[in-house]
């Protein structure tokens, strides 16, 4: 049988292969409550409408069937994963049942006996996100006043036998301080940096004319990481996420669509991408009413855009195909409005235009006209009606 990479089955869709099996990366945003207010926050504008978490016994029924499945690595996460005041359980039980844990955390919150805690029982990894490599401009990204405490949570992660795993977002308020952010993740001694040029769904796309930089700036900045990755290479792992705004094909759109990547919302929404709740009539089905393995294997959201007998052209024709799956959906929805429009990030897809025109909505974008929406409860409520 042909197999990809991940040694996964291929099936044939029509004259095709398709990546086929069951899932691998299971992320489990626990909670959308954060006390960080992060402008180009992933989580849906209407996070406040959905509160009602899945329970400690929910979690441990979830971890179990997707194990079952064959899930390897299990990521925590959120809004903040910390405010769940069961984390620990969750992760030893998730450690008995023999996944790679992973916390990613805004650090905000996280003290020594926590991290102590934590390894007990027996999670992983831990990745800390710093908004800015200064005092002020961190604090206003996040709106809380976090820079310090961020700082020393990165010394007892490392202290307490964990690599130093950084993330920092960047966008058009911190790109031009690459390289002062580059030294800042020497000064914390980081084995891993990722650089993650902002992705714009929810939140970021609600303030994308405020947050997307320029192709000079980008350039630029493309430049330095490159600059350090050579420098610190044997010292520091540098991942260097480019925004897709500015490339020719898109990306590979988790990998394909439910073939590796199940992420279970605060709610219990199951879902095939993190973002994917925003898609019209998808009917994402809920852990509360199926098992992972229904979900997984029978329902239509994760059914929707397996194989390619949904694109439409060029995607259908176009050889790369099976490269990039048509691109992500949820991208395509918010730029063109159908989900199941070719990604335009491709420079072959019929409305490129309109990544044309968010850049150039962008480059003449004013601060003062138009602010940054921080994402906050209120403004949740105010923007979901």
């Amino acid at each position: 049988m042909l197999r990809d990479s991940w040694n996964r089955p291929w099936k044939m869709v029509g004259s095709e292969h398709y990546p086929s099996g069951n899932p691998r990366w299971l992320l489990a945003e626990l909670t959308y409550a954060c006390p960080l207010q992060c402008p180009y926050c992933s989580n849906p504008i209407d996070y406040a409408k959905h509160s009602d978490e899945l329970s400690t016994e929910d979690w441990r029924r979830v971890f179990s069937e997707a194990r079952e499945m064959g899930a390897v690595q299990l990521g925590f996460s959120g809004g903040e994963p910390l405010v769940r005041k069961d984390l620990a359980a969750l992760v030893r039980h998730a450690r008995k049942l023999g996944y790679y844990t992973n916390l990613i955390t805004s650090g905000y919150g996280l003290n020594e006996a926590r991290i102590l805690e934590l390894k007990d029982a027996g999670l992983d990894h831990i990745q800390i996100s710093i908004q800015a490599p200064e005092k002020t401009l961190n604090n206003y990204i996040a709106g809380t006043d976090s820079f310090e405490h961020k700082k020393e949570v990165a010394h007892w992660v490392k202290k307490h036998g964990y690599p130093m795993v950084l993330c920092v977002v960047i966008h058009r308020r911190n790109i031009h301080l690459m390289r002062d952010i580059l030294e800042m993740a020497v000064e914390l001694e980081a084995d891993y940096l990722e650089l993650a040029n902002t992705q714009y769904y929810g939140w970021a796309h609600l303030n994308r004319d405020q947050l997307l930089p320029t192709r000079a700036q980008f350039e630029e900045a493309e430049a330095i990481a490159n600059e350090y990755k050579e420098k610190l290479k044997g010292r520091m792992k540098i991942y260097y996420v480019v925004p897709d705004y500015y490339e020719n094909r898109p990306k590979a759109c988790m990998n394909g669509w439910g073939t590796t990547f199940l992420t279970i919302a605060p709610d219990g929404l199951a879902l095939p991408c993190h973002e994917a709740r925003m898609l019209p009539g998808l009917d994402c089905p809920n852990v509360r009413d199926m098992s992972v393995r229904d979900i997984w294997l029978n329902s239509e959201a994760f059914n929707r855009f397996r194989g390619y007998g949904w694109m439409k052209e060029p995607c259908r024709s176009c050889p790369e195909k099976a490269k990039d799956y048509g691109g992500c959906r949820c991208q395509a929805y918010l730029l063109t409005g159908d989900m199941n429009a070719t990604d335009p990030v491709c420079s072959l897809a019929p409305d490129r235009q309109t990544v044309q025109d968010a850049i150039g909505n962008a480059a003449s974008a004013s601060a003062e006209v138009k602010p940054l929406v921080f994402r906050n409860s209120r403004n949740s409520k105010a923007l979901s009606g």
